[in-house]
């Protein structure tokens, strides 16, 4: 017998805590139909980069003192870093990201991260998925705890996905959310199943689904059609954007495809790895600069890309924590405490980094060692799901915390 939960699960595909019955699958050709809603895409750096080198403080005399090997130059000397005001700069691997800079679409917060000093990759992990630093007992995520705490009748089983081969931490909830590895696999498939199978299969389902939940079960079968139509393989990215051809590349380019499709994507997850460079960092080249041309050529591709659908869409980067300020003995760094974060959109007071910068003198960094943390990294998600997505009580997002301080990343 069929009940009103489903759960389907299919190699990269699985469809997850869908409380509600298939009907509710409809909303989502009714969604095109609808007005455009504000979308937040967050990509996690799994693996805890290296902000410092990211975001480069080239006017810090400490930073070049720290890393006699790793540094990047400062700009007007060859593969030095981006300038942007003076004192931060990009990653030379970062380029083209600069044009989102110069147009006001592209905001930094710096020395941002988590009040917890944990060291370790997984407890910070989950400290900023769940949106509660050092509390290891939470059940569900924050973006999570937004969908629940801005239910609207309008929304769609596509309201918030996650392209990665399983629910991130921060989608588990209460709320339904969609793990897809890949849009083409969206389906319900009987191994390699013919079209007379699946059509087989789903008259069945339809059959039962008549009698259980109200002759409605056959329209989560338009759904999956729906998506079907829009066979990733076919999908052509816009205005010449051209993705990486990484698995976050593809992601990226799919979650630009569910936004064009219009079936009601409001939260959107991805994720890179490959930051925990202990060894052999490099500077302007090398295993860090690898992954940040992979990095920004995603999202320069994905904004491009959505074009004038930007101006609805927040994209906000992340990492656990970040690296120690001093290379180690292995040319590389060490597990650290502040790092930064990069948010782009048509609605963001770009070509600013913000947040207090504390300084890299030995003084001033945490335990000595890391930059210190003068933004909570909740504050700048608070600023996101009330500013950006609407949200009231963030009290329901952020369970005992504070919002402390509005940075002004975004426009009214």
């Amino acid at each position: 017998m069929f009940s009103r939960r489903v759960f389907m699960k299919n190699g990269g595909l699985a469809l997850l805590s869908l409380g509600f019955a298939p009907a509710f699958l409809a909303r989502t050709i009714e969604a095109a139909g609808t007005a455009r809603r504000k979308i937040l895409i967050t990509v996690f750096q799994r693996g805890a980069v290296d902000g410092l080198n990211m975001i480069v403080p080239f006017g810090e005399r400490e930073y070049y003192k720290s890393r006699p090997s790793i540094a990047v130059p400062t700009p007007t000397t060859a593969d030095g870093a981006v300038d942007l005001d003076g004192f931060f700069g990009l990653h030379p691997r970062l380029s083209s990201l600069k044009p989102l800079w110069d147009s006001k679409q592209l905001a930094i917060v710096h020395a941002t991260g988590s009040p917890d000093g944990t060291r370790s990759h997984f407890d910070a992990q989950d400290y900023m998925e769940s949106g509660t630093p050092g509390v290891k007992s939470t059940p569900d995520g924050w973006l999570n705890r937004y969908l629940h705490a801005r239910e609207h009748a309008t929304a769609t089983p596509f309201r918030a996905v996650a392209l990665a081969p399983q629910m991130p931490r921060a989608l588990q909830g209460l709320e339904p959310a969609l793990a897809i590895g890949q849009i083409g696999q969206f389906g319900i498939r009987a191994g390699q199943a013919t079209d007379m199978v699946q059509a087989s299969f789903e008259s069945e389902y339809a059959a039962a689904a008549d009698k259980v939940l109200n002759k409605t079960g056959g329209q989560a079968f338009d759904a999956m059609r729906m998506l079907k139509a829009a066979d990733p393989a076919k999908y052509q990215p816009e205005h010449g954007a051209e993705y990486p051809r990484s698995g976050y590349g593809e992601a990226l380019r799919q979650i630009a495809q569910l936004i064009k499709a219009d079936v009601g994507l409001e939260v959107a997850f991805a994720e890179a790895g490959g930051w925990d460079t202990h060894v052999n960092q490099g500077a302007s080249a090398g295993q860090l600069a690898g992954r940040l041309d992979d990095f920004a050529r995603g999202l320069s591709a994905l904004a491009l890309d959505l074009g004038d659908r930007m101006a609805d869409v927040v994209i906000l980067t992340m990492s656990e924590f970040g690296r120690a300020v001093a290379e180690n003995g292995n040319r590389g760094t060490d597990h650290g405490h502040g790092n930064a974060m990069l948010i782009l959109g048509g609605n963001i007071k770009g070509g600013k980094v913000y947040g207090k910068w504390p300084g890299l003198e030995r003084d001033q960094l945490w335990q000595g060692r890391d930059l210190a943390v003068t933004t909570d990294f909740r504050d700048v998600f608070a600023e996101l799901v009330s500013g950006h997505l609407g949200a009231k009580n963030l009290e329901r997002i952020f369970p005992g915390y504070t919002y402390k301080q509005q940075l002004g990343f975004l426009r009214a």
